[in-house]
């Protein structure tokens, strides 16, 4: 995505440590500059959640869990704003927070002392809102890139490739410690690659570095760019590592069930189904409307997925029942066609070796660009 970028250089982490005391578990992000922040929690699981400016964050060892603290990720969460999550192993409070002055070799820190509590008092500072530095932080506007193709003009399918994950979500971790945002985002510039060298297809991406895209932006990016199709690609992990092979998914019958009737109670209904007003329908009727698109999208899915399917076979190892079923977010547009491929298990030391080689990434590009030759072969031929 095109985004707009801050024309200084950004802060730098140059360290992140955990304390554990008897009072409390203290969190200190040592930086380049003092930095502004908002700090909120979330529920259900237990998180604090640090918002920075954006950040240069180097490859520095993050602290394993310690204290309250069972687990720390970052990375950027929208641009101009980096974000930091420390997962809790209970409820917990923010007891202060300092802003510590360079001193004795060290740069300016931000240190974070939380305290254990009970669920009722975490869920009541949940309703006191955000720990706020006097300094906001700053508003970076963001331009997307996709943007809403002259489908009159140019009549070639629009793809929309959805790297899986990315910033602060890093995806799953490899046998060899490679994250899956990372991977995956080599694996959605090699299947652009491949289209627009075709000539064939116009191509977007929901993401071009490692940034944050919460799950229905990516669906509503699609729905702007009217893609004929949707791919989010990732990679699968097993606590057993001997599992291996790809696997394709659509969205199962309950999961588009549930969303329709979500999507049908929504107060504004106009251009759900491809520029339909809803607006003056009765709850029933918007949502048989709604249900009939997201079957009719449903239905286009599998029979890419099966195509898609066909082509993995003599590339790669697959998983049994290789097309398979579930309620992914990424896959929940009632017009757009999506399917979420899972390449490999990065937890199987053979496959993960295997997924990081340019070979394979390009073999496995090859077998989607083919499937979808096919596919959109057979909706041409319906048409006519």
């Amino acid at each position: 995505m095109l985004l707009a970028s801050p024309a200084l250089a950004r802060p730098e982490v140059s360290d992140v440590r955990v304390g554990v005391h008897a009072d409390k578990t203290r969190v200190v992000v040592e930086l380049s500059e003092a930095p502004s922040y908002r700090i909120f929690k979330l529920a259900d699981p237990y998180r604090v959640v640090i918002d920075l400016p954006e950040l240069e964050w180097p490859d520095i060892e993050l602290p394993g869990a310690r204290g309250l603290v069972s687990a720390l990720r970052y990375g950027l969460f929208t641009p101009g704003t980096s974000r930091v999550v420390l997962d809790t192993s209970g409820p917990v409070a923010v007891k202060q927070v300092l802003l510590l002055e360079p001193r004795d070799g060290k740069g300016h820190r931000m240190v974070l002392d939380l305290e254990a509590v009970d669920r009722s008092r975490f869920l009541a500072d949940l309703q006191s809102g955000a720990i706020e530095s006097t300094t906001p932080l700053p508003v970076i506007q963001q331009a997307v890139a996709l943007p809403v193709p002259a489908a009159r003009t140019d009549p070639r399918p629009m793809i929309v490739i959805d790297a899986g994950h990315g910033g602060v979500d890093p995806g799953a971790l490899s046998h060899s410690g490679i994250y899956e945002k990372d991977l995956m985002l080599q694996y959605a510039k090699e299947l652009e690659r491949q289209l627009l060298a075709g000539g064939r297809y116009r191509v977007a991406m929901t993401r071009r570095d490692d940034r944050f895209i919460p799950l229905r932006e990516r669906v509503a990016l699609a729905q702007q760019a009217e893609a004929d199709l949707f791919i989010s690609l990732h990679a699968n992990t097993n606590a057993s590592h001997k599992i291996q092979g790809a696997s394709i998914y659509t969205l199962s019958e309950n999961a588009s069930d549930e969303e329709a009737g979500a999507l049908a109670a929504k107060e504004n209904k106009a251009d759900i189904i491809a520029g339909v007003d809803l607006s003056n329908q009765t709850e029933v009727v918007s949502q048989i409307l709604i249900d009939l698109a997201q079957r009719e999208t449903m239905n286009l899915s599998k029979s890419a997925a099966n195509l898609m399917v066909e082509e993995f076979k003599p590339r790669t190892r697959l998983l049994r029942n290789t097309h398979r079923f579930a309620g992914f977010a990424v896959l929940k547009s009632p017009s757009v066609p999506s399917l979420l491929i899972e390449v490999g298990y990065m937890s199987n030391p053979s496959e993960e070796k295997l997924l990081r080689t340019e070979g394979h990434r390009k073999k496995l590009a090859t077998a989607m660009v083919e499937g979808l030759d096919r596919y959109f072969a057979v909706q041409e031929a319906f048409r006519q």
